[in-house]
């Protein structure tokens, strides 16, 4: 069987994730589509609208075959280590390609922006290293320094989220010697941070739908979701009272940071550079967490780059902790999530070839770095919740087998 891998968030699954989806089935000839999906918080360091279970049932409804989970500490990373996260995972699935939406939607690009950094990498280096020090963010000096190499008749435009991605899935492929291909499709009339709902389409990005569900609930966005989709929400909204949004966290992070001394901030993964000390300082005045970021935010430390320090200070989560992963840049497990029959004949096959342990049942997994984190990441998560939800969604982390959908 062919398999063809995705990384996805789904928060939530919309119409154009279905579009991606099904583009990847008619460009790959995919006899099995495998998601690795992030579990309850994403790359941009915000909680997922809904747990890793409800957005697990809208990606196999929709048509994803297996869905395995993209543990924390590569779902809430740069892209880099969050690419290297997914394509170990996917590699040691043995997807024979991967398919990814951009904006730029040519695959030759990507290739040759990951030749060219390659071949030229001490130079990028040392221009990089110019513009941080010039108080450049990150993400925009690397993107910076790439397109300074690149020839101006094939520059791919890192400056746009998705294709920084795509070129980084690229770049993890090459770097982990992966058999894998890399494909791109391009994405159609949304784009990633639009925070508006188009009148004339179906297809709106999850940011605008999140906006909008928050602001004029699970009706205004019912043209721009399936209708799985929407019952998941429901359901999920019926059961627990709330989705998930940075706010309803932001009593905790304030709770954490006016009781955590200074040394101890700064072993928090991703606080540099004396990060510390704004913190500190925002938090006691900030009513918000809008509030606070934005006191917080400069042009070294953007929105992106704050919310995952956040999200890093909420589940405690060190830099000590972190550097051990990304030394070693692989995941050490694969967590099923869920699949269908397809999915679960495709595990039949390949089961006795995986390149790394199968999990469907998390006890196995207690000493593990990796898991570790996820571990904490999902206590967090609920944290918001009030008993006994709480206990019972808790308790969901160990006990919930792979949900699977009979087709």
């Amino acid at each position: 069987m062919k398999a063809v891998g995705m990384v996805v968030e789904y928060n939530p699954f919309h119409n154009g994730h279905l579009y991606h989806l099904q583009q990847t089935k008619k460009e790959t000839n995919a006899e099995c589509l495998i998601a690795v999906m992030s579990s309850h918080f994403v790359q941009r360091g915000e909680p997922a609208l809904v747990s890793k279970w409800a957005r697990t049932k809208m990606a196999l409804a929709g048509g994803v075959d297996l869905v395995v989970e993209l543990p924390y500490p590569f779902a809430v990373q740069t892209a880099d280590m969050f690419a290297h996260g997914a394509i170990s995972i996917l590699d040691a699935l043995h997807c024979q390609e991967i398919c990814f939406g951009s904006e730029h939607g040519n695959i030759d690009h990507f290739l040759e922006a990951v030749h060219l950094l390659k071949q030229y990498e001490q130079e990028h280096n040392q221009r990089l290293k110019q513009l941080l020090e010039s108080g450049m963010s990150y993400a925009k000096a690397y993107a910076t320094a790439l397109g300074q190499l690149q020839n101006e008749q094939s520059t791919l435009d890192l400056s746009k989220p998705n294709n920084i991605l795509g070129f980084h899935y690229v770049k993890a492929i090459v770097e982990q010697q992966s058999n894998m291909t890399p494909k791109t499709i391009q994405r159609i009339v949304a784009h990633y941070h639009d925070s508006h709902l188009p009148n004339e389409e179906t297809i709106a990005s999850a940011t605008s739908i999140r906006h909008h569900l928050q602001t004029d609930g699970l009706q205004s966005i019912s043209s721009y979701v399936s209708p799985t989709t929407k019952e998941e929400l429901q359901l999920y909204y019926t059961v627990y009272g709330t989705f998930h949004y940075w706010e309803h966290y932001f009593p905790l992070l304030k709770y954490r940071l006016l009781t955590i001394n200074l040394e101890e901030l700064h072993q928090i993964a991703e606080v540099e550079e004396g990060l510390e000390h704004r913190l500190k300082k925002a938090i006691q005045q900030a009513k918000s967490f809008r509030e606070f970021l934005t006191c917080v935010k400069t042009k070294r430390y953007t929105w992106t780059r704050l919310q995952r320090v956040c999200t890093h200070i909420l589940t405690n989560t060190t830099k000590k902790e972190m550097n051990f992963i990304r030394a070693y840049k692989k995941a050490t497990y694969i967590r099923l999530l869920g699949m269908n029959e397809n999915g679960q004949r495709y595990l039949r096959k390949m089961k006795k070839k995986l390149k790394l342990p199968l999990i469907t049942k998390v006890a196995t997994l207690q000493n593990d770095p990796i898991y570790k984190l996820e571990q904490k990441a999902a206590q967090a998560y609920v944290s918001i919740l009030p008993e006994p939800l709480l206990t019972e969604a808790l308790q969901m982390e160990y006990a919930t087998p792979p949900l699977r959908k009979l087709t």
